[in-house]
């Protein structure tokens, strides 16, 4: 591939591939993070919360097993290779969680509902691509990186590659092995092994995590050009793809735009294969309000935490990342405090 095109079309094509993938499973198959955590604590239901867990397993034994098998390097991602701050990483996530909560979608599913031309969400992905790089890039970069200097280093910054310190084993064996569990866990229902359509979606999600993983190792191993080694997240991206569109002539493609491309092309084809796609607009100020309101809160916050619901809920996750699990529990109570407030207004009694 790289003989026919450069290494930046390359990386592109490799994000559109698993950005369609991704598209499809949040319109055909309602995979959504706010819905499943919303349908848990508010509908007492565990299907999308299962097909989450799907996916999260699945990412972390096909990464795995790709880096076991030489066809993916996680060594080279920034959630194993960077330093990273604890306390940013709880901060953001809950400042994500929470913006997540209140904008009605994460990045990722303004993405989704966009392609199924919901014009509310275009409001989201733009106000949340803006503030992500005014933290990361922006007016707001030297006052983030005071705040929170990169603390943690010093080795592979990742689950299992402790457990293999520890034990000896190739960070493989101790990855697959938690893989497994969680994907056992979440197909451990019997009503849901019968939703074909929600077990695909899982599986849809995670082969989309890892081929990112293989396909960018693969771009940065045979490559001329010096290209990072990622997998999908939808919150720098976002901005990344706007400035792009703005200066084409000057910049080059990357992964993000193009998983952003992917995502909606896949979303609109899904919302089209269902009949559910319609024009959809804003009527009431106040929701207006709410929705930038969490858009930036989801922009700052995903900068903080390296990562949004996709980053590092499940990318980040899928190389077992320290930072994954605080991120993802950072921003499961952001969501729950935000779902709290818009459902209950905080009463009490």
């Amino acid at each position: 591939m790289i003989d026919w095109i450069d290494e930046s079309h390359a990386m592109a094509l490799v994000g559109c591939a698993g950005g369609l993938l991704l598209g499809l499973a949040a319109r055909l198959g309602r995979f959504c993070t706010l819905g499943a955590i919303e349908d848990v604590i508010y509908g007492g239901s565990w299907m999308r919360a299962r097909m989450w867990g799907v996916a999260l397993g699945g990412a972390i034994v096909l990464t795995f097993a790709a880096d076991a098998l030489g066809l993916a390097d996680p060594l080279r991602s920034i959630y194993l290779a960077g330093p990273w701050s604890p306390a940013a990483v709880i901060l953001g996530g809950l400042l994500f969680g929470y913006g997540m909560a209140i904008a009605g979608n994460c990045g990722f599913g303004a993405l989704a509902r966009l392609g199924g031309g919901d014009l509310r969400s275009f409001v989201i992905v733009l106000v949340m691509g803006l503030s992500a790089f005014a933290v990361m890039s922006g007016p707001f970069a030297h006052l983030r990186v005071a705040l929170f200097p990169g603390a943690t280093g010093g080795g592979p910054q990742g689950i299992a590659h402790a457990l293999a310190a520890a034990t000896g084993l190739a960070p493989a064996w101790p990855g697959i092995a938690i893989g497994l569990a969680i994907l056992g866990a979440a197909l451990w229902d019997r009503t849901f092994l019968r939703q074909g359509t929600a077990l695909a979606a899982g599986a849809a999600v995670a082969f989309a995590i890892a081929t990112a993983w293989i396909g960018t190792s693969w771009i940065a191993a045979n490559g001329f050009a010096a290209t990072p080694v990622v997998s999908h997240t939808f919150a720098a991206p976002l901005g990344g793809t706007m400035l792009w569109l703005m200066t084409a002539s000057g910049t080059s493609l990357n992964f993000g735009v193009g998983s952003v491309a992917g995502v909606l092309f896949g979303a609109f084809a899904g919302s089209l294969l269902r009949g559910h796609f319609r024009w959809e607009a804003c009527e009431d100020p106040r929701e207006l309000r709410r929705q930038i309101g969490g858009a930036v809160l989801m922009g700052v916050g995903a900068v903080l935490a390296i990562g949004c619901s996709v980053g590092q809920g499940l990318s980040a996750a899928s190389v077992l990342a320290f930072s994954a699990p605080l991120a993802i529990l950072s921003i499961l109570a952001g969501a729950a405090i935000g779902l709290r407030q818009l459902i209950t207004g905080f009463q009490t009694g």
